[in-house]
């Protein structure tokens, strides 16, 4: 593994992204009992995120979030898709076929992430990436059958195929915000999520739990969707959508640890879907991408340091590797580099 890679911040943020959501499951269903109701839990989740961060946002006293009038579209978009289309297409789907077969036909998120991201939205991509790609989605595949998985009818599958696919373009679109400040963006989806998946258990007949309950799964929500979703765009932000998907999909592995953890037994599922994933990560760490470029003039605004792309002069001396915001310009640029579909990686092969 190339240790500039390891290296990378977006690297760093979407492995901890995944483990973070990987493990949110299995203590979630810990603290509030194995039967809860799928929304009820998913809705607990998202508000512990949404009010979780947004509470974070005050607290760090962070600039307010200006989204220019071109970012609108995508982030209405971004919320739609996969906050309120994908959950209830998810609860039409699971109302209606076995819980094994849902669980397998969830990976498909990962794969319509880096399908749409390579082939509408344009992000480059070679046979090195497609394969860790498959790899990753493999061993999910794996750990998510571990007793056979049931399909049932076609329509309810469908379905869940559908959820995953607004799931995919709620990922992609998040991509043309990434710049904008992360925890915000993951608070505003969380505080649309979480509602609208209480409204679908309430319509279920799901009973409240416990106060214990709902204060338990609203902090595992904040670490485990709240941290995780603002980390997965710090991610998107670095690495381009495609490349954090992929890290992201190793989230079942992290779960699966965690339950091993908490009593679960070791099969031999695990250990296969695990050395497919390491395989996976691997192809994708040690990607070489680097040719003659050329970065177009823009001005925007976001979180940076003084690196290669980034040479300005400042009333006052800013210490190297200082991480701050301000409005700032980039000068048209040609130079030659290894570099990610990032956020000014954006150009055609």
């Amino acid at each position: 593994m190339r240790r500039t890679a390891l290296a990378n911040r977006g690297v760093q943020a979407a492995m901890l992204a995944a483990l973070l959501f990987g493990a949110g499951t299995p203590l979630a269903k810990l603290l509030l009992g194995g039967d809860v109701n799928p929304w009820l839990l998913a809705g607990l989740l998202y508000c512990g995120s949404g009010i979780g961060l947004g509470v974070l946002h005050v607290i760090r006293r962070a600039p307010r979030v200006r989204l220019k009038r071109a970012e609108l579209l995508p982030l209405g978009g971004a919320i739609l898709s996969g906050g309120i289309i994908a959950p209830v297409l998810l609860m039409v789907g699971l109302s209606n076929m076995p819980a094994s077969g849902a669980s397998l036909l969830l990976n498909a998120e990962g794969v319509f992430t880096a399908l749409l991201a390579w082939f509408v939205f344009r992000e480059n991509f070679d046979r090195r990436v497609a394969l860790g790609m498959i790899a990753i989605v493999a061993g999910a595949v794996l750990l998510s059958i571990p007793n056979g998985a049931e399909l049932g009818s076609a329509w309810p599958a469908l379905a869940v195929l559908g959820a995953c696919f607004f799931w995919g373009l709620d990922n992609n679109l998040t991509r043309k915000i990434a710049l904008n400040d992360a925890t915000w963006l993951a608070a505003v989806k969380g505080l649309v999520a979480g509602p609208v998946n209480l409204i679908l258990a309430f319509a279920l007949g799901a009973a409240i739990p416990s106060v214990g309950g709902i204060t338990a799964a609203l902090v595992v929500g904040f670490f485990a969707y709240g941290v995780s979703l603002a980390l997965f765009i710090v991610g998107i932000r670095h690495l381009g959508t495609a490349r954090a998907g992929a890290y992201f999909s190793i989230a079942p592995f992290f779960g699966a640890l965690l339950a091993i953890v908490l009593g679960d037994p070791v099969t031999w599922q695990l250990i296969v879907a695990g050395l497919l994933m390491a395989l996976g990560v691997w192809l994708h760490l040690t990607e070489h991408h680097g040719h003659e470029h050329t970065h177009d003039a823009v001005i925007h605004e976001h979180v940076h340091t003084h690196d290669a792309h980034h040479q300005h002069e400042h009333p006052e001396p800013v210490a190297p590797g200082t991480q701050h915001t301000h409005v700032h310009s980039h000068d048209e640029l040609t130079h030659t580099h290894v570099h990610y579909p990032d956020a000014h990686h954006r150009h055609r092969h």
